[in-house]
């Protein structure tokens, strides 16, 4: 397809999905990236199987197989098909909420990243790469494309609370901050119990105030917080008015509330990424057949 209608089909079709499945996993992701995910992909689809248009183009070119063709296009565009993966659990590689300044150092972070990714698949970054070697320039590129995910192993990205003890959390957010609900109730045609992630901005000291901007009614009742159904028109209506049975034996409820936590910035990962690539230069330097810089 064209690029304007690729992007017209893959984003009318597999971004609500991607939303979707998304918040029933927990992961919230801006819309704009969600459209970039799919669009990329779509874009990717002409050079490999099963679409392959570009690769019976460059066949008729090279007089090649087109299968063949579209099989050696697959093994190489197969690295920048974990790129969309990457931009969506750290979107500041899309440059979302990202001041000039800090614009700049994602930039020559990622491409440090990008050129350790490339020469690590491809087994030669000054000299042949060894395989630890290899391993390690993986690693390195994925510390610093998703510093994030290292940071989540030491400490958790959100306070979580259940209950009366969730309403008294979301009176802490600070301002500017936005609330996570983890939302659990029984689904509106089948009837099992599945959870959604919902995210709006928060208000300091005044939890009702924020639950009301989203049209959400709150009461509590067996030390659980139960949600009514929203009107029709208000924020969260599509999200759960139309997808939960409010009527239902089984109530729905706020399962968990999240506040954002105070923890060390992740880009302190870079220090130990760049310390091992310095590490890897020293000795692969020796090996290089030529003056590498």
């Amino acid at each position: 397809l064209p690029t304007t209608a690729n992007y017209i089909v893959v984003s009318s079709l597999m971004a609500p999905v991607i939303v979707t499945v998304g918040a029933q996993s927990g992961l919230v992701v801006p819309l704009i990236a969600v459209h970039m995910f799919v669009f990329y992909f779509g874009i990717l689809a002409d050079d490999t199987p099963p679409v392959g248009l570009a690769a019976y183009a460059a066949a008729a070119i090279s007089r090649g197989d087109p299968i063949k063709t579209g099989v050696q296009g697959f093994a190489y565009d197969i690295r920048t098909a974990l790129l969309p993966f990457l931009f969506i659990f750290n979107t500041d590689l899309l440059l979302i909420d990202v001041g000039p300044l800090q614009a700049v150092f994602v930039f020559i972070i990622s491409l440090i990243a990008m050129l350790l990714f490339a020469a690590a698949t491809q087994g030669y970054f000054i000299a042949k790469s060894r395989k630890w070697e290899t391993v390690m320039l993986l690693l390195i590129a994925f510390m610093l494309f998703r510093p994030g995910f290292f940071l989540d192993q030491i400490e958790p990205p959100y306070i979580t609370e259940s209950g009366a003890a969730g309403l008294e959390l979301m009176q802490t957010v600070d301002e500017g901050e936005d609330l996570r609900l983890v939302i659990e109730g029984p689904d509106f045609d089948t009837g099992r119990v599945r959870p959604v992630t919902i995210e709006f901005p928060g208000v300091p000291g005044d939890a009702e105030a924020a639950l009301s901007a989203q049209g959400l009614t709150v009461f509590e009742e067996e030390g659980r917080l139960v949600l009514e159904e929203p009107f029709p028109g208000t924020p969260q209506f599509e999200t759960l008015g139309t997808e939960y049975d409010f009527y239902g034996d089984n109530p729905v409820v706020i399962a968990r509330v999240q506040v954002p936590n105070e923890r060390l910035p992740k880009e302190i990962f870079f220090i130990p990424a760049l310390l091992l690539l310095a590490g890897i230069v020293m000795i692969q330097r020796p090996r290089a057949t030529k003056p590498p810089f």
